[in-house]
């Protein structure tokens, strides 16, 4: 059986091969990483999961998989925050966010958060991730676009906005900038994709290509709590 990848806002626009060797599905919301597991799949890839219209993804069902011997992934958003919290157990993280998160540069769930649309547009994001606005400001710094201190401004002003609120006409709205800077700026990010929650996405998509599973049954300790999950999952 392939692959499969939970995903939706992070690869929107991202340009996927034409036959995968992988099933996509959405967004991962709790009880969908132990039905992957129930249906056979041996290779599961976490990107994006539901954290507020939705129970999200328990830690317990990943462990469960790799109790399962099945290889799991994450990456670049609610992917990336699970790899960080479960690699020691066995889940294989990908990217830079997932570092940065493994490693406590990062703490707060939020900084990957957006509002997007239903899946029937796609996922299309509306509002920008924090951790793709300061990759943004890092490269634009970087190729001469931003002075410091306008991005230092910029990074401030994108941390204290509530994540659902969080664009970057709103930001650019915020700061003391010429209409022409601001085109530029929004001109440059336009042609500069993805962020780093895209490009971290692909480095999943292109490393699940590759994985064999060749995880081993591990002990797992079954509560009662995740054996009404369980029975939820089979009815």
């Amino acid at each position: 059986m392939k692959p499969v990848i939970f995903a939706g806002p992070s690869i929107y626009h991202l340009q996927l091969p034409p036959e995968p060797g992988f099933d996509l599905v959405p967004p991962a919301q709790c009880g969908d990483i132990l039905k992957a597991v129930q249906e056979g799949r041996r290779v599961i890839g976490l990107i994006d999961g539901v954290f507020e219209t939705g129970p999200a993804v328990w830690h317990k069902e990943i462990m469960f998989a790799l109790a399962e011997g099945c290889t799991v992934l994450g990456a670049s958003s609610m992917g990336a925050i699970r790899a960080a919290e479960c690699f020691r157990f066995g889940m294989i993280g990908v990217g830079q966010i997932f570092d940065d998160y493994r490693t406590g540069r990062r703490t707060a769930d939020a900084d990957v958060a957006i509002l997007h649309g239903p899946g029937e547009l796609g996922y299309v994001p509306l509002t920008a991730a924090l951790v793709d606005v300061d990759d943004a400001i890092l490269r634009m710094g970087a190729a001469g676009v931003l002075s410091g201190t306008l991005g230092e401004t910029l990074q401030q002003r994108a941390k204290k906005t509530y994540f659902k609120s969080r664009t970057w006409e709103v930001l650019l709205s915020e700061v003391e900038i010429s209409e022409e800077m601001a085109t530029s700026i929004l001109d440059w990010i336009n042609r500069n994709g993805p962020g780093l929650k895209g490009r971290d996405a692909l480095l999943l998509l292109e490393q699940i290509g590759r994985t064999q599973n060749v995880q081993q049954r591990q002990e797992f300790l079954l509560t009662r709590f995740f054996s009404k999950l369980m029975e939820l999952s089979r009815s």
